[in-house]
């Protein structure tokens, strides 16, 4: 990796060097064991990290029953019913003949309906918690009331709705639990101002409350902004989790488990990154043991990993991956210091990291910057995605120009070919950087829970060309669930990933040439997975 020397110092070449640099098999390897130690060693005794869950069991694919899903993000909300289908007589002996890479819709025993989206606006994450759960709330209650109206005027409704509706919540954020119906929120990050800590579940009905007529109005009351429209029923809580944990069970429940394959982690790269994993008791810290109802029986419990929050960089720090445009980034974020793994890999953040080694190199060249260039966050990581890494040079230009007009004192157009492909080089760079940094510290997880094992850093060993060895073989299938925007849809990511996790896990040891880590998607898990978990509430006490 090249010398950074100080923030004028770099032209193109060695800032894109600086951002990958590191990238080589000999490195990765060593990144992935300290990330495996950092960890380790967080899950024994960090109390912010590795948290525990009250997912002490994962599906058996026999849960049944219709269910009302709402998943929280980072920037959107979704709301629907999802109805759990259950495992036919005789499939237990069908499901254990194949893997899950199969191709088969696995999804098939999960019915969804009702599906609505909401982006969450800026104004809603910066006003008080109780505004941002009565819109929640709202929202909740249009989709409600669209299934009760298609219920009224169906003839024959297999699975009608009562007066009390289960509900399964996924919010992507930090919270403390110690039952499955319960959470307590922490804070949240992703723009989000809200800090103190509160019962969710308490939060969301009280927000849905005004709808409701268990807590509608009294006689003699004065007629509320709800009273022309019919009451909804109740809902009751019955599942709480993150979206790493959803993601997690929904493809649980629709993937069971075969002799050469299981679904081993959970995986969550979009606006934010987290991972989940089921860990030993005895790896974690005393007090969070102490969190788990019936510890006495309990072998395993899936762990929100919050792989992001301060201190999971420090194997980034020791092998000097950081650059100045990530402390710059950092320095000037919301929370700084807070989520540092978070600010060099996920999707809130590589628009900005784009920008700002842009900046730097093009501010070299003595022109004048467009100015609308100039402003903290002005280049989306979806313009990134859509534009720049996708469409044909001239549109590039175009849009470019659009978005970053020449500056009015300018006689020279600023989007030269040269700068065109400056841009795109740049961002491809740090969309490399965020796919292999999540490869490293998946593989890192799963060499930390025991899953593969990674022998040394292999430093002696050449740096690999990104093309792997491993030829046809039977072989245990580990399958990461994963979802967000940026794995699914910015170009090259998944591919990319994969790829390392490949080389990574095939090169870390002798010891997993009979495994296979697998990236599958768990397309809309958060959804799912809140359902999924609704309907283990008798299964996870």
């Amino acid at each position: 990796m090249a010398d950074l020397g100080t923030p004028n110092d770099l032209d193109a070449a060695q800032a894109i060097d600086a951002l990958t640099g590191f990238i080589n098999t000999s490195t990765l390897l060593d990144l992935t064991l300290r990330f495996s130690a950092t960890y380790s060693d967080l899950a024994r005794t960090s109390t912010e990290h590795f948290l525990v869950t009250p997912v002490t069991a994962l599906p058996t694919g026999k849960e049944k029953g219709k269910f009302l899903s709402i998943d929280v993000g980072g920037t959107n909300l979704r709301v629907g019913f999802v109805e759990l289908i259950g495992e036919p007589d005789g499939a237990a002996e069908r499901e254990r003949e194949r893997s899950s890479t199969v191709g088969e819709n696995v999804f098939a025993r999960i019915k969804r309906s009702h599906d609505k989206n909401w982006p969450i606006g800026d104004h809603l994450k910066m006003d008080q918690a109780e505004d941002l759960f009565a819109w929640i709330g709202d929202c909740i209650a249009e989709v409600v009331r669209a299934a009760l109206d298609e219920q009224g005027a169906a003839k024959d409704v297999v699975s009608p709705l009562g007066e009390e509706i289960l509900l399964g919540i996924t919010f992507s954020f930090p919270m403390a639990q110690t039952r499955l119906s319960e959470a307590t929120l922490l804070p949240m990050g992703k723009g989000f101002a809200i800090t103190s800590d509160m019962n969710l579940g308490k939060m969301l009905l009280a927000g849905y409350a005004p709808h409701c007529e268990a807590n509608g109005q009294a006689p003699g009351d004065p007629p509320s902004k709800h009273s022309k429209l019919s009451l909804l029923p109740r809902i009751r809580v019955a599942a709480i989790t993150n979206d790493t944990v959803a993601t997690f069970a929904s493809l649980a429940y629709a993937v069971k488990a075969a002799p050469n394959s299981r679904v081993a982690m959970g995986l969550i790269v979009g606006t934010g990154t987290n991972a989940t994993v089921p860990m030993k008791l005895d790896s974690l810290h005393s007090d969070k043991r102490r969190d788990i109802l019936n510890p006495g029986v309990v072998e395993t419990v899936v762990i929100n990993t919050e792989w992001t929050i301060r201190g999971t960089d420090k194997p980034l720090i020791d092998l000097n991956i950081k650059t100045p445009w990530d402390l710059t980034l950092d320095a000037n974020s919301d929370a700084p210091g807070f989520q540092p793994f978070e600010y060099m890999t996920s999707g809130r953040y590589l628009g900005e990291i784009v920008r700002l080694v842009f900046l730097h190199v093009a501010s070299k060249e003595g022109v004048e910057i467009p100015p609308a260039l100039l402003a903290k966050n002005a280049l989306p990581t979806r313009f990134l995605s859509e534009v720049i890494a996708r469409k044909g040079g001239r549109i590039v230009q175009e849009e470019l120009e659009k978005r970053y007009p020449d500056p009015s004192s300018s006689e020279e157009t600023f989007w030269t070919v040269d700068r065109i492909e400056m841009i795109r080089d740049i961002a491809e760079a740090v969309q490399q950087r965020s796919s292999v940094l999540i490869a490293t510290a998946c593989v890192g997880l799963l060499n930390c829970v025991g899953d593969i094992e990674i022998d040394s850093p292999a430093m002696t060993k050449a740096p690999s060309n990104g093309t792997t060895t491993k030829g046809k073989r039977v072989i245990e299938e580990l399958v990461i669930a994963y979802a967000g925007g940026t794995i699914s849809q910015y170009p090259k990511w998944l591919q990319t990933c994969q790829q390392w996790i490949d080389i990574l896990v095939e090169e870390g040891s002798v010891m997993n040439a009979s495994k296979r880590v697998t990236l599958t998607e768990a397309k809309d898990g958060g959804i799912i997975g809140a359902g999924v978990l609704a309907g283990m509430m008798d299964e996870i006490a």
